[in-house]
């Protein structure tokens, strides 16, 4: 995609998702019950998660069976350095900096290694579930980190809550809601921008044909590490969001978080930014409402969407809409042309 197209497509779309960010910022907060606000919250920390993956598979190929260990080690980060430290601002720049460089280091063994997509992905996993163990191991008063108690399977009941740079006075729910729809709306536009660079480009290239980018001059095992730590780093504000909202447990290294990114990606569309997003909303909605249901759980409805998706909607949500709209508008814009010029 070049600049031109992009400020066609790419610009519009930004400016739509600045248009919703600004409504739902503006109309919200002051309408919405509390419990609503935390709860879109933590749907927009979600999509700040989504958008993790859907950048380091949809648009470097790179499939990442463990993309909730950058998730969960971003909270607990910012947990543990707040509680040590005091203010918020400092422990946030750890949520995201201590995930980019667990990722430096781990992707700099699965990349330069030449590993499979196959052994890349049952690595990443395997990680996750060590850190899950891991983390659920770590139960009474010897675990911790300065002040920091890791809590075991309980993770850490009293995660500080994010406070005005240097000043100590908390967030209020309404503050944290537009907090996290901007910096929803940062992520998607940075992503948005990112792919359209020499960089994102050179990483689309490398995911089309890898040998073909090398013998053209570009190190793809730079760019596949680039972006591997870049996708980290969004994972890991997406937990300093969700720990924020709530508090910090092991769940968030678990299977089923794993699991769920990949859903949401897999249902918006592969290779989309704006798909991941809608699909991680819609489906934590769904589930929400089916778990107070209680009639079935929801993750077996995620795994039978799942498998609908890959049958019958492979492309995902966003492609299938938008061949939908061409589709209809497509003849229409035809026949006009043909109308105008007959006359």
């Amino acid at each position: 995609m070049t600049f031109s197209a992009f400020s066609r497509v790419g610009g519009t779309h930004i400016a739509l998702a600045a248009i919703a960010m600004l409504a739902a910022i503006t109309i919200l907060p002051g309408f919405a019950p509390l419990y609503t606000l935390i709860n879109v919250t933590l749907y927009m920390s979600m999509g700040v998660f989504a958008l993790s993956l859907a950048l380091l598979w949809g648009y470097g190929g790179i499939l990442c069976f463990g993309q909730s260990a950058f998730f969960g080690l971003g909270a607990y980060a910012y947990a543990i350095a707040a509680i040590n430290f005091g203010d918020t601002t400092l422990a946030a720049v750890f949520a995201i900096l201590i995930p980019a460089l667990f990722a430096a280091g781990l992707g700099y063994f699965l990349f330069y290694g030449r590993l499979s997509d196959v052994y890349l992905g049952v690595i990443t996993l395997t990680v996750t579930l060590i850190l899950f163990k891991l983390i659920n191991s770590t139960g009474g008063d010897a675990w911790r980190i300065g002040e920091a108690r890791l809590g075991g399977f309980n993770g850490i009941p009293n995660t500080p809550l994010l406070t005005m740079p240097f000043s100590g006075i908390p967030l209020s729910p309404a503050q944290m809601f537009t907090l996290a729809a901007i910096l929803l709306f940062a992520t998607y536009a940075l992503c948005k921008v990112l792919i359209v660079t020499r960089f994102g480009r050179a990483v689309i290239a490398v995911r089309e044909n890898e040998m073909r980018a090398e013998l053209l001059g570009y190190n793809a095992k730079r760019l596949k590490l680039a972006v591997f730590v870049i996708s980290a780093g969004i994972a890991g504000l997406a937990g300093l969001l969700f720990a924020t909202s709530v508090f910090v447990s092991p769940t968030m290294f678990s299977l089923s978080m794993a699991a769920q990114v990949l859903i949401w990606v897999v249902v918006g569309g592969l290779g989309t930014l704006f798909g991941p997003v809608a699909a991680c909303f819609a489906l934590q909605m769904a589930t929400a409402a089916l778990g107070k249901l209680g009639l079935v759980d929801p993750n077996i409805v995620l795994g039978l969407v799942l498998i609908v998706f890959v049958v019958f909607v492979p492309g995902g949500i966003q492609p299938a809409l938008a061949a939908l709209y061409n589709r209809i508008v497509s003849p229409a814009r035809q026949s006009r042309t043909l109308e105008e010029v007959s006359r």
